[in-house]
């Protein structure tokens, strides 16, 4: 037999070995390789001050978006989260301008209403047994309008005017708007992330809804309270979805219209990015913080190339596709 004909069988397990690695440490390579790349095409990429905005940048969508991943790990999908930030968004503001509530009561109470978004997807998707996808675009389209009619369809700020006539009265508190400045902003995304991270790796209830998200059929027989997970899935989901919109409106200190719809997208996207990250071909909170750095990373580097912000979803999409190719054709 020829040397040829010896390592002929040794190329399959070769190319087995090289898939294997880029699909267990991939993204973080795409990350190092974004870095490198930007940083020899831009000077000012690496400089301190811009690594800290693209912290600054990612940590509402990394909240939201483990909201997302929480969700996905039951076998379910919420499309609310944008529209729930939204809500927050507006609660949170109307609280401290309309009626004069301090920090940590606006932030419980915004919360707590959030809350309820995730019983109704819950009410949605395990009662009336609507598919969760389309239960949750749904809720997308009544909370946006409910944030809408709330806030009689404007901004709401310091010193506007009300529909009654009168001047608004109440102050955003300065304790209020350090949430939304780093370092505690970025403090915030990394402590999320932690805690969900353990969460679901370490503990009973994280493996369950794991184990439910893989087989519920089975996650049922073994005895598990497949409705309890589901239900407890959305709250966290819409609870971490709140929690972004609240870091929004501290970042920009007021209520803007629907300002949290446009994080939806890159929420999604950091959540299935995260799939592929170590191999686990499941949601975690690691991954999706590494997908949403990613993002951040691919955002803040195309602005300093000088880069049409329309062609910018192009490069995003393009990501999200490979990430998923990469997810599915292991699963194959």
């Amino acid at each position: 037999m020829s040397s040829n004909d010896q390592r002929l069988p040794t190329q399959p397990a070769l190319r087995h070995h090289v898939f294997e690695f880029l699909y267990k440490w991939g993204m973080l390579l795409t990350v190092v390789l974004l870095i490198a790349g930007f940083g020899l095409a831009s000077d000012s990429f690496l400089e301190p001050n811009n690594i800290i905005n693209i912290l600054r940048s990612i940590a509402i969508v990394t909240v939201i978006a483990i909201g997302v991943s929480i969700s996905l790990t039951v076998g379910g999908f919420d499309l609310s989260v944008g529209s729930t930030a939204s809500l927050a968004n507006a609660l949170v503001i109307s609280l401290f301008v309309w009626y004069g509530f301090g920090t940590t009561a606006a932030i419980v109470i915004t919360l707590l209403l959030c809350t309820l978004v995730g019983l109704f997807n819950a009410f949605l998707i395990v009662v009336l047994k609507i598919p969760d996808m389309l239960a949750t675009l749904a809720t997308l389209f009544v909370i946006q309008g409910v944030a809408m009619t709330y806030s009689f369809g404007g901004s709401i700020t310091e010193n506007m005017v009300l529909p009654s006539g009168d001047m608004a009265e109440g102050t955003i508190p300065a304790a209020f708007g350090l949430l939304g400045q780093v370092p505690v902003i970025v403090i915030i995304m990394l402590a999320v992330t932690l805690v969900a991270q353990l969460a679901l790796s370490l503990t009973r209830h994280g493996r369950r809804m794991y184990a439910l998200g893989g087989n519920a059929e089975a996650a049922r027989l073994s005895g598990i309270r497949t409705t309890r997970y589901r239900v407890l899935a959305y709250v966290i989901a819409s609870l971490l979805a709140g929690l972004g919109g609240i870091l929004l409106a501290s970042r920009i200190g007021s209520s803007q219209v629907n300002a949290g719809s446009g994080y939806l997208m890159d929420a999604v996207a950091a959540a299935w990015i995260g799939f592929s990250l170590a191999g686990s071909g499941k949601p975690n909170a690691l991954g999706t913080l590494v997908g949403a750095v990613i993002l951040g990373v691919l955002q803040n580097g195309l602005v300093m190339l000088s880069v049409p912000y329309y062609a910018m979803d192009i490069i995003k999409g393009l990501v999200l596709a490979i990430a998923l190719a990469i997810t599915y054709i292991q699963r194959r």
